[in-house]
C-alpha cells in the first residue's frame, strides 16, 4: 500500500533531510548562541537519529516525554491504540494506523527541537517552504496579476460572471494543492507555470465536482444575511508557498465579490508535514508579497495586510490540527474548536491530510457517500479541495474508480486527480 511505501521510504528520507538541515545550520547556531547552540544541535540530531532507527527497525511507539501542552493528549492516544480490541497490543511503526505514526513522527521532530533550547524555535522545514515560494514566483505573479485585473471591474460582473470567476479561483486553489513537499519527500514541487492557462484541460480530472453546490450555498447565505449576521467562510489551510497564495486570492475574492464578509484561516501551531502553513509562514508570505518589486504582487500583499488589520481576515491555530485524531473526535477532544467552526457558513478543507482526517483514513469502497464517512463531523457545511495523494477516495459514481484504475494504477497517489467535494451537513 501507499502507507507502507510512506513509512518505509518517504519518512526516513524526510528525517534524513531534517538531520542534514540541522547540520548545515551548525555555524549559524554557534554565531547566534555560542557553544550552547552547538550542544543543542548535537542533542537534537542524536534524538532524530534515534527516531529514524526506531522507525526503520519497527520499534514500538514510545510515549512522549516532553512537557509540551499536547503531550498528555498524545500519550492518551497511544493508550487508546494499545487497547484497541483488534490491535496488536503494542503499536509499532509498521503495525499501526498510517495516520497515527505519520503524525507521530512530525510531533517527535517538533519535540527534538522544542526540548533543546536555545534552538527550540528553529523550523527545520522553513528553507523548503521559502524555496518553494520563490521558485513559484512566475505562477504567483500570474495569479496576482490576473486577480488585480479582475478587481478593476468586479463591480460590473453579473451573477453568471461572478460564478465563473469563483469556479476559476476554486480550481486554482484545488490544483495549488499539488505543491506539497511532504508528498515529494521535500524535493522541489513548486508551481512553475501560470495556473490559469491549463484550467480548462484539468476539468476532466476533477472526479467529484461540487462547485455548483458551493456557489448556491454562498449565494443563499448572502441573500439571507441580516444586519447583525455576517457570512463567514473558514479555510483550513494546507501547504505554504504557491498553494497558500492561491488560498489567499480565493479568500480576498470572496470578500470583494461580497460572497463573504469575513474569512478565518486555520493553520498549524507547529511545523508539520514538511510544508504545512504555520502562523509564521502565513505572515511571512503576506509580507513577502507586500514588499515585492512587482506592482500587482505588492498590491495583493498590502491589501491583505489591510484585511488582517481590519479584522475581516483572522488567522487561528489550534493544537488539534496537529494531533493524530481524525475529525470525528473533534467535538470531544477540542470542543472549543468545534464550537468555533460551528459559527461558519462554509468550511473549506484544503489538501490530502485534511481529507484523510475527514474520512477517518480508512480504505473505503469508492462509492460510499462522503456524508457517511464524515462520521457525524458536521460543524457546518463543508467542502474538501484536494488532489489525490493517498489511496482513499469516496463519493464516486459506480464503476468510476475501477475504470480509472484499469488504465492508471497510480491514479490515487499521483496528484493528477482532484475533488471539490461538498457536504451540506445535518
Amino acid at each position: 500500500s501507499f502507507a507502507y511505501f510512506t513509512i518505509k521510504d518517504r519518512l526516513p528520507q524526510i528525517l534524513t533531510k531534517v538531520i542534514d538541515t540541522l547540520h548545515r545550520h551548525k555555524n549559524e547556531f554557534f554565531e547566534e548562541h555560542g557553544e550552547k547552540g552547538v550542544e543543542a544541535e548535537k542533542r537534537a540530531i542524536s534524538f532524530l537519529s534515534k527516531l529514524r532507527n526506531e522507525l526503520q527497525t519497527d520499534k514500538p511507539v514510545t510515549p512522549l516525554e516532553d512537557e509540551l501542552p499536547d503531550a498528555a493528549l498524545w500519550n492518551q492516544y497511544l493508550d487508546y491504540q494499545r487497547n484497541l480490541p483488534n490491535g496488536n497490543g503494542e503499536p509499532s511503526w509498521f503495525q499501526s494506523p498510517w495516520l497515527y505514526v505519520e503524525c507521530y513522527m512530525y510531533r517527535r521532530i517538533h519535540a527534538a527541537l522544542a526540548q533543546n533550547p536555545p534552538i527550540d524555535n528553529f523550523d527545520v522545514f522553513k528553507e523548503g517552504k521559502t524555496q518553494n515560494f520563490f521558485e513559484s514566483q512566475e505562477a504567483v505573479i500570474a495569479l496576482c496579476t490576473y486577480f488585480q485585473e479582475l478587481l478593476k471591474n468586479i463591480k460590473d460582473l453579473d451573477e453568471k460572471q461572478l460564478q465563473e470567476e469563483l469556479f476559476k479561483l476554486l480550481q486554482v486553489s484545488l490544483w495549488g494543492n499539488k505543491c506539497d513537499l511532504s508528498f515529494s519527500a521535500g524535493e522541489d514541487s513548486s508551481q512553475k507555470s501560470s495556473p490559469l492557462q491549463s484550467l480548462e484541460n484539468m476539468v476532466p480530472y476533477i472526479l467529484v465536482n461540487d462547485m455548483e453546490k458551493v456557489w448556491s450555498l454562498l449565494v443563499n447565505a448572502k441573500k439571507n444575511r441580516t444586519e447583525n449576521s455576517n457570512v463567514r467562510v473558514d479555510i483550513i489551510l494546507d501547504n505554504a508557498g504557491f498553494e497558500l497564495v492561491s488560498d489567499l486570492v480565493l479568500a480576498d475574492f470572496l470578500l470583494l465579490s461580497k460572497l463573504a464578509d469575513e474569512v478565518y484561516f486555520h493553520g498549524k501551531s507547529i511545523p508539520w508535514y514538511v510544508s504545512d502553513t504555520t502562523k509564521h509562514d502565513f505572515n511571512w508570505t503576506i509580507k513577502q508579497l507586500g514588499s515585492a518589486n512587482h506592482m500587482w504582487m505588492s498590491r495583493c500583499g498590502i491589501n491583505w495586510e489591510g484585511n488582517l488589520k481590519k479584522g475581516v481576515w483572522v488567522f487561528h491555530d489550534h493544537m488539534f490540527w496537529t494531533l493524530p485524531h481524525d475529525f470525528s473526535s473533534m467535538s470531544e477532544v477540542a470542543p472549543d474548536l468545534y464550537a468555533e467552526l460551528q459559527k461558519s457558513n462554509l468550511l473549506l478543507f484544503k489538501g490530502d491530510l485534511n481529507y484523510r482526517k475527514l474520512t477517518g483514513d480508512r480504505k473505503w469502497e469508492y462509492t460510499v457517500p462522503f456524508h457517511q464517512v464524515l462520521n457525524k463531523f458536521h460543524p457546518a457545511p463543508l467542502c474538501s479541495l484536494r488532489t489525490l495523494k493517498c489511496d482513499i477516495q469516496v463519493g464516486l459514481k459506480p464503476g468510476q474508480g475501477e475504470q480509472i484504475q484499469a488504465s492508471e494504477p497510480e491514479w490515487m497517489v499521483s496528484g493528477k486527480y482532484g475533488v471539490v467535494q461538498f457536504d451540506a451537513g445535518l
